[in-house]
C-alpha cells in the first residue's frame, strides 16, 4: 500500500520588507494585491518579528529554528562559517523532499548549501564577496546568467551606480526580464520543468529586493511618484541617535534627506514590492498550470524590515517596528482562510511550522509551529520575545509582548517603553510615566541576559558600558 503523497512546500523570502507594507494589512500607499490574495487563502501574522534584524543573523534563525542565544549571531558579521548540523532544508531532504533554493542566502562560505540539494545563488552586492580579482561565477549565478543573456561578459547590475544600501532611486534601464527579481522566478519555473516528479519539493524563492538598490522597473517605480508627499513618523525621542546622523551620506543609518530624495526612495522601495508581488503571482499561476498549487504550502516572509526615514533612521538592525517587524503569510491545504493573528511570532517559527505542515518530524528547536494559530486557535506561542542587534558600537535589546515594547541600549543604559496598542508607530516614550510596566519588561530582559558573556547582568540588574559582541 503506497503512502499518501506529501505536499510541496514553497518558502518565499524577501529582503528588508517592512511588516506593515501590505495593502491587505491597511498600508495607505503600497499595493500588493496578489500577496493579499495569498493571505486571504490562509493566515496573516500581524505581529511577526525578526529578533536579530539584519540579513545574516535573521537567516540563521529562519533556517535553523533557533533563537539568537542558540544560533549565536547577535549582530552582522560576514565570513563566519555556517556550521549548524540541523537546518530546515536538511530535514526536508531527510524526509525525501527534493530541495532547492534560488536567490539570496547570505551564508558563508557563499556556496554552502545549508542542507539544500542545490542553491542557485544571487546575494546581491556584498562588499565581503565583491573582488574584481575573483571570478563572480564563484559566488553569483545571476551575474553569470546575465552575461550569457546579454552577450556581455562584464554585465553587472551594479553598473546602474546606485550602491547597495543607498537611498538614491531610479528605474531599471534594461529589459524587465533581466531584472534580478524576474531571474528568481525564471529559475523557479525552470525547476518545475526539471524536478523529480516522484518526490515532493521544498523550494525557497529568496528575492534580494526590496533591499536597495532601489531600481524597480519603470512601471513599478512611477506609480508611487504620484503618492502623497512622504512624511515619516518622528517620535518624541528621536534625538537619541542624533550623534550618528550624517545627511551627506546616501547610505546613512541616521539622516534627514531632502523631500525629493526621500520621496523617490519610498517610490523605489514600494516599487520593488509591487514588482515582487506580480512575480509571485506569475509563479503561483505557473504552479497551478503544473497542477501543484492546491497541494502546496506557501509561506511568505522577510529577514527584517526597513526604517525608511522614520524617527530619522534608515536601513535595519534597530529594535523599532519598521526594522524588526516583518510580514508573515501562510497558506496551504485545509486552512480556513481569512485568519489574522496578532500573537507575537518570529522567524524561528517558520521551520517547525513548515515541517509540521508537511507531516515531517520536527527536531528540537526554539521555534514553535504556527499551524494552530493559522487555523484560528487562540493563545500565543510565547509570552514575550527578546530581540537584539549590535549597532553603533553597542547592543540594542528589546522585549515585546502583547502590548509593550521595551528597549535597552547597552552603551549608556537608556531605557524606552512604548505602548504598541495605543501607539504602534512608537512616537511616545513612556519610560518615565509607566514605571511598573517598565520594571516588568526590564526583569524579563535581565532573565534573558543573565549569564551572557558580555556581562550585561550583575547582582540582578542591567549593566551598561560592556563591549557589545556580534557573535556569542
Amino acid at each position: 500500500m503506497t503512502s499518501p503523497k506529501r505536499p510541496n512546500v514553497l518558502l518565499i523570502t524577501a529582503d528588508q520588507w517592512r511588516g506593515d507594507a501590505l495593502s491587505g494589512a491597511g498600508h495607505p500607499v503600497v499595493r500588493t494585491p496578489y500577496l493579499d490574495e495569498l493571505a486571504a487563502r490562509g493566515a496573516r501574522f500581524d505581529r511577526a518579528y525578526s529578533a536579530t534584524p539584519s540579513c545574516i543573523p535573521a537567516r540563521a534563525a529562519l533556517h535553523t529554528g533557533l533563537s539568537q542565544r542558540s544560533h549565536g549571531r547577535v549582530g552582522y558579521q560576514d565570513g563566519v562559517a555556517w556550521d549548524y548540523p540541523v537546518t530546515m532544508a536538511g530535514e526536508f531532504g531527510r524526509a525525501g523532499y527534493q530541495t532547492r533554493a534560488i536567490g539570496k542566502m547570505h551564508v558563508y562560505p557563499e556556496r554552502h548549501r545549508i542542507g539544500f540539494d542545490e542553491v542557485v545563488l544571487h546575494d546581491g552586492y556584498l562588499h565581503f564577496a565583491r573582488d574584481r580579482r575573483r571570478d563572480p561565477r564563484l559566488h553569483d549565478d545571476y551575474r553569470a546568467w546575465l552575461a550569457r543573456r546579454t552577450g556581455d561578459p562584464g554585465a553587472d547590475e551594479a553598473a546602474l551606480g546606485l550602491q547597495c544600501n543607498s537611498v538614491v532611486a531610479r528605474p531599471w534601464d534594461g529589459p524587465e526580464a533581466l531584472h534580478p527579481t524576474n531571474w528568481v522566478v525564471t529559475e523557479a519555473v525552470d525547476f518545475l520543468y526539471r524536478r523529480d516528479p516522484t518526490a515532493p519539493f521544498f523550494l525557497n524563492l529568496s528575492f534580494h529586493r526590496p533591499h536597495p538598490p532601489y531600481d524597480p522597473p519603470a512601471w513599478a517605480f512611477e506609480q508611487y511618484l504620484s503618492a502623497p508627499p512622504y512624511e515619516p513618523v518622528v517620535g518624541d525621542w528621536t534625538g537619541t541617535y542624533e550623534g550618528w546622523r550624517n545627511d551627506a551620506r546616501a547610505d546613512a543609518n541616521v539622516a534627514v534627506y531632502d523631500p525629493v530624495t526621500a520621496h523617490r526612495a519610498r517610490a523605489g522601495y514600494f516599487g520593488h514590492m509591487s514588482h515582487i508581488d506580480a512575480q509571485v503571482n506569475y509563479f503561483l499561476e505557473v504552479l497551478a498550470e503544473f497542477g501543484e498549487l492546491d497541494d502546496t504550502w506557501i509561506c511568505f516572509t522577510s529577514d527584517h524590515g526597513e526604517m525608511l526615514g522614520e524617527h530619522h533612521m534608515w536601513r535595519k538592525a534597530y529594535p523599532y517596528e519598521g526594522s524588526s517587524r516583518v510580514p508573515m503569510l501562510l497558506a496551504g491545504p485545509g486552512l480556513p482562510g481569512g485568519v489574522v493573528s496578532d500573537e507575537v511570532v518570529e522567524l524561528r517559527d517558520v521551520m517547525p511550522t513548515l515541517l509540521a505542515a508537511a507531516g515531517v518530524d520536527t527536531p528540537t528547536v526554539d521555534g514553535s509551529s504556527l499551524l494552530p494559530l493559522a487555523r484560528g486557535a487562540s493563545g500565543g506561542v510565547r509570552e514575550y520575545l527578546h530581540g537584539e542587534h549590535q549597532l553603533f558600537g553597542q547592543s540594542m535589546h528589546w522585549i515585546t509582548d502583547e502590548r509593550y515594547k521595551y528597549v535597552w541600549l547597552s552603551a549608556d543604559g537608556r531605557e524606552q517603553l512604548f505602548d504598541l496598542r495605543a501607539d504602534p508607530a512608537e512616537t511616545r516614550d513612556l519610560a518615565a510615566a509607566e514605571t511598573d510596566a517598565l520594571a516588568r519588561q526590564r526583569a524579563r530582559l535581565v532573565a534573558e541576559l543573565d549569564g551572557r558573556p558580555e556581562g550585561y547582568v550583575e547582582d540582578g540588574g542591567l549593566v551598561a558600558g560592556r563591549e557589545a559582541l556580534t557573535l556569542l
